[in-house]
């Protein structure tokens, strides 16, 4: 199946416990309080359970072992993604998550963390589209709009890569969140949504044929936790995301998370 092949390399057993970082290896932060933020609208990676009302998502399952293996409490907070990445930079939060790509205009403002997860870009459309294809067919389509977040990297992929390269397109309809683009989707008002196969397939495996994925992928991208500049944190965090890899973890959330879990409508 496609999102196996390009959501992650592999969704392998766990890991020879000889290649394991152990926990002994990894810095101890001593109990701190660290504050991470995120925006709960990008399943399954962090979003708001509809059966439970719980946030939950893969994020939270890798950020919660990061600080286990660190010894440091959590406190999640809240905020738009148009938000984020500024009030990150001023120090208003020492984390951020909500599958942010890293790039290097916005290393300009934050630190990265090593990449935790590598994902492509794919058409999300609606399950009887039959109007277009792929990138080229839509392009030509004239009528067709995309449902996209100012500034977020399908915007971008959108206007240069779809379109004409212009960032003022009214074949573009802006969102404030990702949700509201699917929404929008399956509602009739724009008709094609531009998200990676993270998300694409959270979507569509909860859609019941009312969603589907066309095109080949647009674009490779890895994601990243951000921090404030120079913030000491990053080194821990980088040793625990090498430790997750090398033992399993990240491939049993891998596991739990797209292929496994059923999101609620």
């Amino acid at each position: 199946m496609l999102f196996r092949r390009t959501v992650l390399a592999s969704f392998a057993a766990l890991a020879l416990s000889s290649l394991a970082v152990s926990a002994a290896e990894l810095p101890d932060l001593g109990g701190k309080s660290v504050v991470v933020v995120t925006e709960n609208a990008y399943p399954p990676l962090q979003f708001v359970d509809p059966k439970s009302g719980k946030a939950i998502g893969w994020e939270y399952d890798a950020m919660n072992e990061i600080a286990k293996r660190l010894n440091f409490k959590v406190e999640y907070q809240n905020t738009s993604w148009d938000a984020m990445i500024q009030a990150v930079s001023d120090g208003q939060y020492n984390i951020g998550m909500t599958g942010i790509t890293i790039k290097d205009d916005r290393k300009q403002k934050v630190d990265f963390s090593d990449p935790y997860m590598r994902s492509q870009q794919f058409m999300l459309v609606r399950g009887d589209e039959k109007r277009f294809t792929d990138a080229k067919s839509f392009a030509a389509f004239n009528d067709g709009l995309i449902g996209a977040q100012p500034g977020t990297s399908p915007f971008y992929t959108a206007v240069y890569e779809i379109l004409d390269g212009n960032e003022q397109n009214p074949r573009i309809k802006l969102f404030e969140t990702f949700g509201a683009t699917v929404q929008a989707l399956k509602t009739g008002d724009v008709d094609l949504v531009l998200t990676d196969s993270v998300a694409a397939k959270g979507y569509v495996d909860s859609s019941n044929g009312g969603l589907k994925v066309v095109g080949e992928a647009l674009g490779t991208e890895d994601f990243g936790f951000i921090f404030p500049k120079g913030s000491d944190l990053v080194a821990p965090v980088n040793a625990a995301i090498a430790a997750l890899k090398a033992d399993g973890t990240f491939d049993a959330l891998n596991k739990k998370w797209f292929l496994d879990y059923k999101m609620g409508e």
